[in-house]
């Protein structure tokens, strides 16, 4: 199974520039059909907004975007570019301006289209879907930090921390990187520190988040 980057979720960010305000939103997607639904969903929210401009990637799907009046390649074509400098697939950004009355020109008109993408981008976070292999990893106190530094070397995450007698830790490792991760622990702990493996999940996942749940 491939692995790709998503939105982690809904976001949402706003700014003013020569008094025109604009609001960047991204929404991870499935289809086609919710990209556009999305972006219908803002165009009747923001029925009174100069403009509403769009870009969405979808994987092994179509690639599209608009300008929405806006002079041809000011807009949707640099929201797109951020979408693909930042490596997402199954997204929608839907950048609303309200004109303030003072003109960008094309420059500035593409500097706060991705502007407006980028922050949106931000806000919502980004997650790697991939085969992840979850371990649990029952861990004296003495060896938590180094124990969560090397997850982190591996590019795990901590989706669960308990605290009791010992910290017991619930450990998503990318499938590929499960054995040496395992090796890694036991030369690390010299074998105090054994983990349990609990199965393989294809899910998304936020880049560098602990303790989520």
């Amino acid at each position: 199974m491939e692995e790709y980057l998503v939105p982690t979720g809904f976001g949402e960010d706003a700014f003013i520039e020569k008094k025109s305000r604009f609001i960047g939103r991204v929404w991870p997607v499935e289809s086609e059909e919710e990209a556009l639904a999305r972006i219908q969903e803002m165009k009747k929210q923001h029925y009174d907004a100069t403009h509403n401009c769009w870009a969405y990637i979808l994987r092994d799907g179509p690639v599209r975007f608009s300008d929405d009046g806006e002079p041809g390649g000011t807009a949707g074509m640099p929201m797109l570019q951020v979408l693909q400098r930042e490596a997402l697939f199954n997204v929608v950004c839907v950048v609303t301006r309200y004109f303030g009355g003072i003109l960008l020109g094309a420059g500035g008109l593409v500097r706060a289209y991705t502007k407006g993408a980028k922050i949106a981008v931000d806000a919502a976070g980004k997650s790697m879907k991939r085969v992840w292999t979850a371990f649990y990893v029952p861990c004296p106190y003495p060896y938590y930090e180094r124990v969560k530094l090397l997850i982190a070397s591996f590019g795990g995450v901590v989706r669960k921390t308990d605290f009791g007698a010992e910290v017991e830790l619930e450990v998503l490792v990318p499938e590929k990187s499960g054995t040496p991760f395992l090796d890694a622990l036991t030369e690390l702990s010299a074998g105090t520190v054994e983990a349990m493996e609990l199965g393989r999940e294809y899910r998304a996942f936020p880049l560098g988040t602990e303790d989520t749940q």
